[in-house]
């Protein structure tokens, strides 16, 4: 059983490994395949510390879309630490997803290659709360098989978005970045 345990934390760790690839290419790098485009980002640094204000403005209005999909870039984050560490208190779960939102915020900040908002720091805690939540609903469903099940889960998904960055990246190559 022990031996089984540690297996899957194995796994779940390198699918959050993996995780943390693709959210620092998406975040950071704004999917792009190569740093020279990503200088069609470059040289934009702004700082919003009022929530829900600046970057979620479209047209004067809350563009809830950018929101929502923060919270879902998240939630596997929320699982994930859970899986790896479900002892631990729920505070000592968000804190790590928390931090590692704004370490995202600040190296957009340093790195002139977004804004940094409270919104999306908001939005991205959420999301590792909901994943918390998510985690605890599997376990209470689940029992001793959850994290088995997720890891299962987690693979199909890594699985799927490698194959749709590939389809993306086959597209960029053959057709250029604007489809031409």
């Amino acid at each position: 059983m022990e031996k089984s345990k540690n297996n899957q934390n194995k796994i779940t760790a390198g699918l959050l490994t993996v995780y943390l690839f693709v959210l620092t290419w998406i975040i950071l790098f704004k999917m792009q395949f190569s740093l020279q485009d990503l200088r069609h980002f470059a040289d934009f640094r702004e700082i919003n510390l009022i929530p829900f204000a600046g970057s979620v403005i479209k047209n004067d209005q809350i563009d809830i879309s950018e929101i929502i999909y923060n919270v879902l870039a998240f939630i596997p984050f929320g699982i994930y630490i859970s899986m790896l560490k479900p002892s631990q208190s729920f505070l000592k779960k968000i804190i790590p997803i928390a931090g590692v939102s704004l370490l995202f915020e600040v190296l957009q900040f340093i790195f002139a290659i977004g804004a940094s908002d409270i919104t999306d720091l908001m939005g991205n805690t959420l999301g590792g709360m909901i994943g918390v939540g998510v985690y605890f609903l599997f376990c209470k469903l689940f029992s001793t098989k959850a994290n088995k099940i997720l890891n299962v889960l987690a693979s199909i998904g890594t699985i799927c978005i490698f194959a749709l960055v590939l389809l993306l990246f086959i597209g960029v190559i053959r057709y250029g970045n604007y489809g031409k």
